[in-house]
């Protein structure tokens, strides 16, 4: 018989499956990697003798997370040295390629290792990577050993000057190599087509993206319009915005994971909802870096109207912390507030968001996002022992999106694995890597030419 592994001694069990059950004292089962039962623990026990058990110590139980857009490599070396008072483009043109021109391999692998032990510590299961990735196998190999599920790409746009750019078929070729590595079913690891986005690529590009993401059965996910730059210089080129040129050269569908699609106007949001393409949204993002969410953000709407919308926390020019639920308190209040209506877009939606919809968005809605028997067995652990948790009780999921954070996981698992147990990972010398990650951040920069606003300039001696 197959190993089996209990999750027992929880006191509130967030299930998310379609009927939103919360249930009390029930543990899990888990077995080849799924979910197999979930009944009271001394049901399990009975069924089990002597089965090995993960005691949740009267925590909660919640599905992992998932982060639908996140920049595994570049920035996290060099955290919170970006400045936030920057002009629009800067942030991005002056540091963030420039450090990404300079990633070696180990830099890579080093960067995403970083990124994916701090998301599994904040109780994220899944990380869609960006598509700024220059040696995706190093990035793999990161997302295998911090036992995290996620999704690799590459570099992909075929402007006339900037790091790794190449004619169209190149970049196609780079693209279908990745998922000739990585093919979707294969493991935790899966290959997407991953374009930079933006005004950055020709029509050959997008339409050969598009077309590869649906032949090989994966996800196409690029940038666009987090601000109106993009729109403008769309109309400019084509006579149209994006979105809708994207939808008439036939580049859009279920398979499409947009990131951003803030400043939308009511034909574009009509093509999302037309073409059931997806939107990643990031709103830490948009309002570190001033890019107008307040004023255009769509992404609540889009919800309400049946959009298939998740959650990012993008990279850290635009975003240092890599905790989801973070993300969700912050999208619920934005909706609120640019509409003037506490009634809508609650924790409920956006708790949803993070998990079963999130799960949904980027097409794995049959295999994680919730707790129902058959699915993953990604599970969340959450420490209700703290001062955010006193008293018990309460409504869970305003508990969960407005009343804590990542910092209350205690422990993970994906695929049935601990991966983080007490708040460490399992799967990685946290100690050695921070001291890794410190001595290559250095001379990242130093080979960039980046100056870096660290501490040694900002601490009075």
């Amino acid at each position: 018989m197959s190993e089996v592994l209990l999750v027992t001694g929880a006191e509130v069990t967030v299930t998310m499956d379609a009927e939103r059950r919360v249930l009390r004292h029930h543990g899990l089962e888990g077995r080849d990697g799924r979910l197999a039962a979930m009944a009271p623990d001394d049901e399990l026990r009975a069924r089990f003798p002597g089965a090995r058990e993960l005691d949740a110590d009267g925590g909660w139980l919640t599905p992992g997370m998932i982060n639908a857009h996140q920049h595994l490599t570049g920035d996290r070396l060099v955290r919170c040295t970006i400045p936030d008072d920057l002009p629009p483009g800067a942030a991005i043109f002056e540091w963030a390629v420039p450090v990404h021109a300079h990633h070696q391999p180990a830099d890579d692998e080093l960067s995403a290792l970083a990124s994916c032990t701090e998301s599994l510590r904040n109780g994220v299961t899944c990380v869609v990577e960006a598509g700024t990735v220059a040696h995706p196998h190093r990035v793999a190999a990161a997302i295998a050993a911090a036992g995290i599920r996620g999704t690799v790409g590459t570099w992909g746009w075929d402007i006339d000057e900037g790091p790794f750019t190449e004619p169209a078929p190149e970049v196609l070729a780079r693209q279908e190599a990745v998922l000739d590595e990585f093919p979707p079913g294969s493991g935790r690891v899966t290959g997407w087509v991953t374009l930079v986005g933006h005004d950055l690529m020709s029509d050959e590009l997008l339409t050969g993206a598009s077309d590869l993401a649906r032949r090989r059965g994966t996800g196409l996910t690029f940038h666009i319009s987090p601000t109106s730059s993009d729109p403008d210089r769309w109309l400019a080129r084509t006579g149209a915005r994006p979105l809708v040129h994207f939808e008439r050269i036939g580049a859009l569908g279920p398979h499409v994971l947009l990131a951003h699609a803030v400043h939308l106007d009511d034909d574009e949001v009509e093509v999302v909802l037309r073409s059931q393409a997806a939107v990643a949204a990031c709103p830490w993002a948009y309002l570190r870096l001033g890019q107008g969410v307040t004023r255009a953000g769509r992404h609540a709407e889009l919800v309400e109207r049946g959009g298939r919308v998740a959650l990012g926390c993008d990279s850290e020019n635009a975003g240092d912390q890599l905790d989801v639920l973070r993300v969700a308190a912050l999208a619920a209040g934005l909706a609120k507030d640019t509409r003037i209506d506490p009634t809508r877009f609650g924790a409920r939606e956006v708790f949803a968001l993070a998990t079963v919809d999130g799960a949904r968005a980027i097409g794995l809605g049959d295999e994680i996002g919730s707790l129902e028997v058959g699915k993953r067995a990604d599970v969340v652990v959450h420490d209700t022992s703290g001062p955010t948790w006193r008293p018990p009780g309460g409504d869970p999921y305003l508990q969960l999106v407005w009343g804590t954070d990542g910092r209350s996981v205690r422990h993970v698992l994906v695929d049935g694995e601990v991966v983080v147990r007490d708040g460490r990972c399992t799967q990685v010398d946290e100690a050695e890597l921070a001291a890794e990650v410190r001595a290559a951040g250095r001379a990242l920069l130093e080979r960039a030419g980046v100056p870096a606003r660290g501490v040694d300039g900002a601490i009075t001696h």
